[in-house]
């Protein structure tokens, strides 16, 4: 199998596989062991990747001919608060993104330093767990030159990516996006903090200002409007435990393709 066929397959089998628990498996996710069978079978296809693929392993990247003239957008396309206007009214000059947890240095990051720090440029595919692919070109800071310059504590495990858009329709009790990846996913050089979309800055509906692109997984991984890092041993203390928005739904934390 060769590697454009094995992400194709994977991507569809991770699709299915979350149509599944959200819309047939109601049954089983209700059931007192079927929470568990569900979590085993997640835990089986991240060892089982881990260990057919080389961790250093670079997802396809492709030409400038091959951008889409528009890159599609979806999810949130506008975190619509009196903050993040604030923010947008302003060119994103005072945007944070802060580095916490299990770290020894926190850093507090503007878009600015951000740009200073050693970055990447990658064009390259995206794919929705809805079905669809779009392609783009990625500028941003490598994600693994932020987590060495906030120096890890020895116990973390996973980084986990805070956001600006409300996921909840009550703002007296926001539920703000959210995801992780874990470390080797974090270290790779194709995971980048990406500040630019083909060259100019990240427009609004696709993350602005900042946003992160982990190219070995699905869509729903690539967090947008990132203004906190957090690195944890375990998600039992954020929101629903899952380790993201989504998973908190459902959906499998692992989404390698």
């Amino acid at each position: 199998m060769t590697e454009s066929s094995r992400r194709k397959f994977l991507a569809r089998a991770a699709a299915t596989m979350s149509a599944a628990v959200l819309a047939g498996c109601d049954k089983i996710s209700q059931s007192t062991w079927g929470p568990n069978v569900l979590r085993g079978a997640e835990q089986l296809t991240h060892m089982v990747q881990r260990a057919i693929t080389n961790r250093h392993a670079l997802a396809p990247e492709f030409t400038k001919a091959d951008i889409a003239p528009i890159f599609r957008a979806n999810g949130t396309l506008n975190p619509d608060s009196d903050d993040y206007d604030a923010h947008v009214a302003t060119g994103f000059r005072n945007w944070r993104v802060a580095v916490r947890g299990l770290v020894h240095n926190p850093l507090d990051l503007s878009v600015a330093d951000l740009r200073a720090m050693p970055s990447r440029t990658q064009i390259t595919r995206h794919d929705c767990v809805e079905g669809w692919s779009c392609i783009g070109e990625w500028t941003g800071a490598l994600l693994s030159e932020i987590i060495i310059k906030a120096e890890p504590k020895r116990h973390t495990k996973f980084v986990v990516f805070h956001c600006a858009d409300n996921m909840s329709n009550d703002d007296n009790h926001p539920q703000f996006y959210y995801e992780s990846l874990d470390l080797i996913e974090a270290m790779h050089p194709q995971t980048i903090l990406a500040y630019d979309l083909n060259g100019k800055p990240l427009p609004v509906a696709n993350g602005a200002p900042v946003r992160l692109r982990a190219e070995r997984q699905l869509g729903y991984k690539m967090a947008k409007y990132v203004n906190g890092i957090e690195l944890v041993t375990d998600f039992n203390h954020i929101n629903g435990g899952k380790g993201g928005y989504w998973e908190d739904q459902g959906y499998n934390w692992w989404a390698g393709i």
